[in-house]
């Protein structure tokens, strides 16, 4: 999210200019499509981790120029507000790479490990810690102001687009076991959004499937991984990020939202058969937020035997906010397509994370591959109502699913969903030895029925009625994050 934007200001011809490019760079794309363009040989998957800074009282540190700095690791990069960092974790297969190694899912844990443990270690020494978290318990609407945002001009561009192409403050009103309400002249609450971004790249003629199967799930992941229960010190969802990012980028007036205009932070409506589906309907649906046209002519490049990057539309496509994102992307001079899965918090440990990811990158090649899809059965709209369930209930969430109906979802990642995702691991290559440690830790947080969320609800209730919220709330983020450089994973901590 932290490209640098470098025009600051757009004429209506700047908003003609950047559509024809857009729409041409979609007419390359369906060429490449067609042409068998894409890398897709040796599939690899990826791994990016927000994380917010606290103080030494746990509250929100606005320092991650100083943080950055100290790191000095091309690996951590900006993001929207001052408080987050963004770690992006080096691309892997999830087979071993030699016989007898470490296979990705640990290659990833342990690379994770190392680079969280050096950057807390150079964070410490200005003043700032790592917390993986989905929202930062101690964050309060005093830190949602503009001032708060990171300095790319970038951000500040992306908030005074949305906030004229909806005419209006933004209002965040979330109603949970509590209410929370509020209003907003930035889009620094999308900042309290703290999540775990998954990438699996995909041929072209598999890409429907991943994406499919990566939709159907999506429920399902955010029940077993919700870890963002607080907001503005109340408690709303378990996983609060979903209906927090989804208002803060809310382009729509009422009146828009009234007549069904698309939000741009989308779940989808439908199935898809192509890649080209999503891009499509990206450039179809939504205005562009920040219309700044390159030189490159792609159809050219082509002729001429390149690989076009699609400035235009990688730009455009990472402004429209999809839980399931399509992405395009040149490595090494060659393009490919991946899937990036934006649905789970950050946290709350480093094998949380990768449990997760391991539940994630099973399942969804297991149904993928299968050979009667999983969507064939299921509804659109059952697997959107799932997401939205999953989100507001967490790990006590009953979610629909084909063959079962209703059912809780514990019981159905336990009985169903566990062996599917043991059984697409093993087709990736990954160890059973790694499959048995990793998958047993999301099979021990459905059996306790704890995950992120729960804790930290159970852990600030702990502190009692005579304790103040925000007191309750500042321990249980110290001690959270205490735990969380123990790599023990979340069911096994008390309160």
């Amino acid at each position: 999210m932290g490209d640098e934007v470098d025009q600051q200001q757009f004429t209506r011809a700047d908003r003609t200019r950047h559509r024809e490019k857009v729409r041409h760079s979609l007419d390359a794309l369906a060429r490449m499509l067609r042409e068998e363009a894409f890398e897709a040989d040796d599939p690899r998957t990826g791994l990016e981790v927000e994380l917010n800074l606290v103080d030494a009282e746990e509250r929100p540190a606005l320092r991650n120029a100083e943080v950055l700095e100290a790191i000095a690791s091309p690996d951590f990069q900006t993001e929207l507000g001052q408080f987050n960092v963004e770690i992006n974790v080096p691309p892997a297969r999830l087979a071993p790479e030699v016989a007898g190694g470490p296979g990705g899912l640990t290659a990833f844990e342990e690379g994770l490990r190392r680079s969280l443990n050096e950057a807390e270690a150079a964070s410490a020494a200005v003043g700032a810690h790592l917390v993986m978290v989905g929202i930062l318990p101690t964050l309060g609407e005093g830190h949602m102001r503009p001032a708060s945002l990171s300095p790319n001009p970038r951000y500040a561009l992306l908030s005074e687009q949305i906030l004229a192409a909806r005419g209006e403050d933004i209002e965040i009103d979330v109603r949970g076991v509590e209410r929370v309400r509020t209003r907003t002249d930035s889009i620094v609450p999308e900042a309290a959004c703290t999540s775990t971004q998954l990438h699996v790249q995909t041929a072209p003629e598999d890409f429907a499937a991943y994406w499919n199967a990566s939709q159907a799930i999506a429920g399902v992941q955010i029940a077993v991984g919700a870890n963002a229960p607080y907001l503005f010190g109340k408690e709303a969802w378990r996983e609060t990020r979903i209906p927090l990012f989804e208002q803060a980028t809310d382009t729509r007036s009422e009146e828009l939202k009234a007549q069904g205009v698309r939000p741009r932070v989308w779940f989808g409506e439908r199935w898809v058969t192509s890649v080209f589906d999503l891009f499509e309907e990206n450039v179809r649906y939504f205005p562009a937020l920040l219309p700044v046209t390159e030189g490159e002519d792609p159809l050219a490049v082509l002729d001429d035997g390149g690989v076009p990057e699609l400035t235009e539309l990688r730009l455009h496509n990472g402004t429209v906010y999809r839980w399931n994102r399509p992405v395009y992307d040149v490595a090494d001079g060659r393009p490919h397509l991946r899937v990036e899965n934006r649905v789970l918090a950050a946290g709350p440990t480093v094998v949380d994370t990768i449990a997760n990811a391991a539940f994630y990158f099973g399942l969804v090649r297991e149904l993928a591959t299968d050979e009667r899809p999983l969507w064939s059965q299921m509804s659109f709209s059952a697997a959107e109502e799932n997401f939205h369930t999953a989100a507001q209930h967490g790990i006590d969430a009953q979610v629909y699913w084909p063959g079962v109906g209703q059912v809780p979802v514990t019981e159905l990642v336990l009985r169903r969903l566990l062996p599917q995702a043991r059984n697409g691991l093993l087709a990736w290559g990954v160890g059973t030895d790694e499959i048995d440690r990793l998958l047993g830790v999301i099979e021990q947080r459905c059996l306790r029925g704890t995950n992120g969320a729960d804790w930290l609800v159970r852990r600030v209730r702990a502190e009692g009625d005579g304790v103040p919220r925000e007191e309750a709330l500042r321990r249980a983020c110290g001690d959270y994050r205490e735990r969380m450089h123990t790599n023990e994973p979340v069911h096994t901590w008390d309160v």
